[in-house]
């Protein structure tokens, strides 16, 4: 009589890959690269003060192009809770991102009571003062939300290309994270090496990072330079293949 197949065990979950979104999509070819380089999601901003806007229809529009599998995001900002859901409803599978002051209850509501899956955005302070937000209390408030996105606060809403100080993030989240904020291909390997060991999952979310050069040297907001999408890939690839040699850099969560 031959004896059971040995059982394998699974992996940390600390060990599955860091999913990158690519964010602020206005045109069809950088959803194109976006897709083609590997991205897990493609972000679309419905807030209409936002430089890198679009419309729910063009949005919808743009998702169209998506493979199986790649998801989009519909970022918001202190929209009315059937606005969102109207919106949502344009974009198949889409997932919505609450960027601006909305409450559990408001998110809640705009997702439809949970009828489709949301991730909630923290404001990190600049400096020194990303150690005073307490992010395990923020994870726990918002904790019907698939994901919690940390980003620097800045005026107005969004990160503004800055990044906050990874380091004084609080050592053990209970919950998945989104890193945003001032990522680039130079810097999404530390981030993930800083940040990974102390959440469940880790994402990246990159927006500015990923953009072309305008002739000052800002990026022109809203159009993407495929070679930066590669190369931040490659980056976040970098950075797992580092972890998957380092195991013991992860710290348990609480």
């Amino acid at each position: 009589m031959s004896s059971p197949a040995p059982s394998i065990p699974s992996p940390p979950i600390s060990l599955t890959r860091t999913r990158i979104k690519i964010c602020g999509l206005t045109r069809e070819q950088d959803v194109d690269a976006a897709v083609a380089a590997g991205a897990d999601a493609i972000g679309f901003v419905l807030y209409a003060r936002s430089p890198r806007a679009v419309t729910p229809q063009r949005a919808a529009e743009l998702a169209r192009r998506l493979p199986p599998f790649v998801t989009p995001v519909l970022l918001f900002v202190n929209e009315h809770a059937s606005n969102v859901i109207a919106s949502s409803a344009c974009v198949a599978g889409a997932i919505a991102q609450f960027h601006g002051d909305e409450s559990p209850a408001d998110c809640w509501a705009a997702s439809g009571q949970g009828a489709r899956p949301w991730m909630r955005a923290a404001r990190i302070p600049l400096g020194a003062g990303a150690a005073d937000f307490d992010l395990v209390k923020y994870a726990h408030d918002f904790s019907q939300a698939q994901a919690i996105l940390v980003d620097a606060h800045v005026d107005g809403y969004g990160g503004g290309g800055k990044a906050f100080d990874w380091s004084l993030l609080p050592p053990s989240v209970n919950c998945h994270l989104v890193l945003s904020g001032g990522l680039t291909p130079a810097n999404v390997t530390d981030g993930i090496l800083q940040v990974r060991p102390r959440c469940r999952t880790l994402a990246v979310d990159v927006s500015s990072g990923v953009e072309q050069d305008g002739p000052s040297g800002q990026p022109l907001k809203g159009i993407k330079d495929a070679d930066k999408i590669h190369r931040f890939v490659a980056a976040v690839r970098a950075a797992d293949a580092h972890l998957a040699k380092n195991t013991h850099v992860y710290l348990p969560t609480t």
